[in-house]
């Protein structure tokens, strides 16, 4: 046999094999029942520019909603827990409003959110009083401290951190530390290895491997923010750890919400971070001084609602979209972001037509051009059914908050895109508390002092080159 026809046959088999791995992804992608229009497109991509389409397919296109990232093993492995939490079924209809009680039940099917009563809840709405407060609670540890953030900055507050928390690891208190591998790129080797060398325990989330089966999962990014100090305080929000939340950068200085909490809530915090805990070091951590007995404070309740790509539902975009149509009077939200998915956008719209005072609060400049020309594309809608929009100047908006009706208060790391309900592991509180809500209104309302209100006329009017790029840019929301 010729070289020639050697060749061919390799040639031919090669084509075989290849076309056989598409028909086959494609097969599992129709299977896989998503969005038509999203499932359209990958097919779309892979037949006609299959080389480079099957390379970010494997990237970026898989649906590991189904598959469990981290698996249910882990969860089981840590829920049977002395957690300070109550039946949601055995809860007191008469102290919640009818949209509060829907609410609560619709986030302890969908993520098996537990309500803990009884909490003390203090909004920080800056990051000098953020970092104070976390410093004082780090200073306080007498047993651990747990510590999870998607960006670890190397820089002054990031470093006066490190220090503390090998101060504290020296004087005995077990400490454990998970960043985010890609949000926390730049964060230095020395930097880890002093934490390491200082006793702390530290762990990357989703680290980089030369491995099909780790290579693919890079974009899908730990976005959490989590402290849990003695098991009786404990923090969440939106903010990272980054000198910009105190002395600004380029942006200015970033405007951002966190929530120091004490009492019941605090056991949900500690499991949620001995789940990602066990997922990252394969090491359960166990023992009841993890779950001390709480102490009560005020009478409220709080979930701590988890998403990402290993839930069986997007549950905090659920939760979002209920507590939005739950409205009868007003809807404030501060988002740094704003790329809803068709659920979202169609609630607030919905609300905004049927007289609800529906109110967006966004930068006026991201630290993303990209994000911001897709943001755009998504406001002239929203205009349009009534959405009154404001964007922020005083520096960088980056927080993530909304409040309805003096009822109900969501903050957390989620944001408004299709990133946060569907990619990223994220974890939000759903706070039902009158006293809550009416900070948080305090703060937007005053926020507003630092904003320009758009119009429709002026919005509508704007260069049609400017709409087209925007339109461009909103096709790749979902990768941002």
């Amino acid at each position: 046999m010729n070289n020639y026809h050697m060749n061919h046959i390799i040639t031919v088999i090669i084509i075989a094999l290849y076309a056989y791995t598409i028909v086959s992804t494609i097969s599992v992608l129709l299977l896989e029942n998503r969005n038509p229009a999203k499932s359209f497109s990958w097919m779309l991509v892979l037949l006609f520019i299959p080389v480079i389409g099957m390379f970010f397919y494997l990237l970026l296109g898989q649906d590991y909603r189904k598959k469990k990232i981290i698996s249910r093993k882990s969860i089981r492995s840590v829920i049977d827990r002395p957690v300070a939490s109550f039946d949601i079924d055995k809860l007191d209809t008469t102290l919640m409003n009818g949209n509060q009680l829907n609410l609560i039940k619709l986030l302890y099917k969908n993520s098996e959110s537990s309500g803990y009563a009884f909490n003390k809840i203090d909004i920080l709405a800056d990051g000098e009083s953020t970092f104070k407060a976390v410093f004082e609670a780090i200073r306080n540890a007498k047993d651990h401290i747990h510590i999870e953030f998607f960006i670890f900055d190397d820089d002054k507050i990031s470093n006066q951190l490190r220090e503390l928390l090998i101060q504290k690891a020296g004087e005995g208190v077990r400490v454990r530390m998970i960043y985010d591998y890609w949000g926390s790129f730049d964060l230095s080797k020395k930097y880890i290895k002093s934490l390491k060398d200082g006793g702390i325990y530290v762990r990357p989330f989703l680290p980089f491997r030369w491995r099909i089966s780790r290579s693919s999962k890079i974009n899908f990014r730990n976005h959490r923010k989590l402290i849990i100090v003695d098991g009786k305080v404990g923090f969440t929000g939106g903010l990272n750890i980054a000198d910009r939340y105190i002395f600004g950068n380029s942006l200015g200085k970033w405007r951002d919400t966190f929530v120091r909490m004490e009492g019941s809530v605090v056991h949900g915090l500690q499991l949620l971070f001995m789940v990602d805990w066990f997922f990252v070091d394969r090491k359960l951590i166990d023992g009841p001084k993890y779950f001390p007995v709480p102490q009560k404070f005020e009478l409220n309740l709080i979930q701590l609602v988890n998403s990402g790509p290993d839930s069986d539902w997007e549950a905090i975009m659920q939760g979002i979209a209920t507590a939005i149509s739950s409205a009868t009077r007003y809807i404030y939200i501060h988002s740094p972001y704003f790329m809803p998915n068709e659920v979202i956008a169609t609630c607030m719209q919905m609300a905004a037509l049927s007289g609800v005072d529906v109110r967006l609060m966004i930068p006026v400049r991201s630290d993303s051009r990209l994000s911001d020309a897709s943001t755009n594309s998504y406001l002239g809608q929203a205009l349009e059914a009534g959405v009154r929009v404001f964007r922020y100047h005083n520096g960088f908006l980056h927080s993530k908050a909304i409040v309805v009706d003096d009822l109900i208060s969501i903050v957390g790391s989620c944001n408004l895109d299709e990133r946060s309900f569907v990619q990223n592991f994220e974890a939000n509180a759903f706070i039902y508390d009158t006293t809550t809500a009416n900070r948080l209104k305090e703060l937007f309302l005053k926020d507003i002092e630092s904003c320009e209100e758009l119009s429709l006329e002026i919005w509508t009017n704007r260069k049609r080159r400017q709409k087209l790029k925007e339109s461009f840019a909103r096709l790749f929301s979902p990768l941002m």
